[in-house]
């Protein structure tokens, strides 16, 4: 891996460099994707069965569009029983922890008359996309449906690719049924982002979408946002450790490959102060590329947004370290707790040397589903928060309006919107 010095000139060089990888870089599709979704909209299932033929090779029809009870049972005959306990153990972990995030209706009231709260009220359909093709990710279909679980959304709809044959990856429909998806529809792709902002004759029109996808997905969500909610629109993912002369280069390198093995626009970097880390991490990449069977891949992400950043202090490096904004950020120095406390803008968090990423994705219990492209410093992770609304609750007896109504009519007839001022005035005009 390159190592350079870090200086204000090499953190905006690198911010520009990863910034090329957001989704709102690849103007040039989206004319595809809009023509995806307009010929979804306007000729519904149609559209999702001629798309599926082209992209997936798979004869999809209204008959077998659903995933049924006995491809189901079929695949948990299929899955490893080892594999099957850990998603059931994963599960455990990431319900409990969301569960510490559900809110409640709240309401308070004085004694003139009073009342004011907000009403916490769980979305009624929400559509989780999970991605097929090259990988499957059961992982991710814990992650998007647990926390809709715990908000109490009602009716929660997977769409995921199929292969040529119409089947659907074993261990993603065991893990959906594990977490208590509703319905599975097998449609991918821009497609399946559109079937769900729009409804066709198979698949339910829903009120959010979420879950991670290529850049076709990522540009659909982004194009029906406002049709439905969405998530967020995921850029490739990345990983940053923040490592002082305490750290282990083994560890810090292997952690480093775990998210460049993704795909060839991951984002590997290494912020340190000290050179000696530096230059042993790199000697265990080089190590590692000849063993991992992704090396390839590896090898194309490092080269473009792989770095090795030397810091000539902590408060230097801590503060690009805010200034990047990473998806997933280690913290491998000698007190990483106190380093925490001085974080700001960070997907997730993981200290000390045994909080390794992967821990995160799969197991720990927060979601994996977090702010790429420096979105961090705006953006927080998928929670049970993105499956509810919040309604305003107001009200005021006769007393309680008549003390402050003319502070009301004030302020209306400053905005000169007469109708407001007049809505207040005419219950006391007897007065």
């Amino acid at each position: 891996m390159r190592i350079l010095d870090l200086n204000p000139a090499t953190t905006s060089d690198i911010l520009e460099n990863l910034l090329k990888r957001s989704p709102n870089s690849y103007g040039e599709f989206e004319a595809r994707v809009n023509d995806i979704i307009t010929n979804v909209k306007e000729n519904g299932d149609k559209a999702i069965f001629d798309y599926t033929l082209q992209f997936d090779k798979a004869n999809i029809n209204a008959s077998n569009i659903e995933v049924t009870e006995e491809e189901i049972k079929e695949a948990y005959d299929l899955v490893d029983p080892k594999l099957l306990d850990v998603i059931r153990k994963a599960l455990v972990n990431i319900r409990d922890y969301h569960a510490k995030q559900k809110q409640n209706s709240w309401f308070d009231s004085d004694e003139k008359g009073i009342i004011l709260g907000q009403k916490v009220t769980a979305l009624d359909k929400v559509g989780v996309y999970v991605p097929g093709g090259k990988a499957v990710y059961p992982s991710s279909v814990l992650m998007n449906v647990m926390p809709a679980k715990v908000a109490g959304v009602k009716n929660i709809y997977m769409t995921t690719p199929c292969d040529a044959n119409g089947k659907v990856y074993p261990s993603t429909l065991v893990a959906a049924k594990e977490a208590g998806v509703d319905r599975i529809f097998k449609v991918g792709g821009a497609q399946a982002i559109a079937a769900l902002a729009f409804g066709t004759e198979s698949v339910p029109k829903v009120d959010k979408i979420v879950g991670p996808g290529n850049i076709y997905v990522a540009l659909a969500k982004k194009a029906v946002f406002g049709y439905v909610s969405i998530d967020s629109i995921a850029g490739p993912s990345e990983i940053l450790v923040l490592a002082d002369e305490t750290a282990n280069p083994k560890f810090v390198a292997a952690d480093l490959l775990s998210q460049a093995e993704h795909d060839e626009m991951a984002s590997a970097i290494l912020i340190t102060t000290s050179k000696d880390i530096a230059e042993e991490v790199s000697k265990w990449v080089d190590y590692f590329l000849k063993k991992l069977s992704r090396a390839d891949i590896i090898s194309k992400s490092l080269e473009n947004y792989g770095y090795i950043l030397v810091a000539p202090d902590m408060d230097s490096a801590i503060d690009a370290v805010n200034e990047i904004a990473s998806e997933h950020l280690e913290l491998v120095t000698a007190n990483p707790l106190d380093t925490m406390t001085k974080i700001k803008n960070a997907g997730a968090i993981f200290l000390g040397s045994y909080s390794s990423e992967p821990l995160g994705d799969y197991f720990a219990g927060p979601n994996h589903v977090l702010p790429t492209n420096g979105t961090a410093k705006f953006f927080s992770p998928l929670s049970v928060d993105d499956f509810i609304k919040k309604s305003s609750i107001i009200s005021y007896s006769r007393e309680a309006l008549e003390e402050i109504y003319p502070d009301i009519v004030t302020f209306a007839e400053c905005e000169k919107l007469t109708a407001h001022a007049n809505s207040i005035r005419v219950r006391f005009e007897e007065v």
